[in-house]
């Protein structure tokens, strides 16, 4: 499995208690190489994790890997922020928004079906996702 990974598949990951952590850790044995991430999604899942190093741990063991330079992207992210003003995105979803647009071949690992449901790439085109499987 390649992919994007968003806040809440990290979270899931880590959290044995999570609802989501059987699907996330099934995705996490079957990664061929690392999972993309920004630095966004690092800062909100230590926060709800509670632990700063057992997420940089991921990125220390290779399952998942920053890829994204929000300096580089500020204006493109800037113009999302506008575009999505009506639904608050947070910062994460914004940046894995753009880099679905980089890495248009990779898929969103994400527990946040809703939204990622509506955000679009290149202003049209759907992003990829992969969620846990409903009910």
């Amino acid at each position: 499995m390649k992919g994007i990974a968003d806040t809440g598949f990290v979270v899931a990951f880590l959290n044995r208690s999570d609802r989501h952590h059987e699907w996330a850790a099934e995705i996490g044995m079957g990664v061929s190489e690392p999972l993309l991430t920004c630095e966004a999604v690092l800062a909100e899942a230590a926060f709800h994790v509670g632990s700063v190093g057992r997420v940089l741990e991921l990125a220390q063991e290779g399952l998942i890997r920053i890829a994204f330079d929000l300096h580089k992207n500020l204006g493109e992210v800037a113009a999302l922020a506008e575009r999505y003003r009506d639904r608050t995105p947070d910062l994460a979803d914004l940046c894995l928004i753009r880099m679905s647009e980089l890495y248009d071949n990779l898929p969103v690992l994400t527990v946040d079906e809703s939204d990622f449901r509506v955000y679009r790439r290149n202003r049209r085109d759907v992003i990829p996702i992969v969620c846990p499987p409903r009910g």
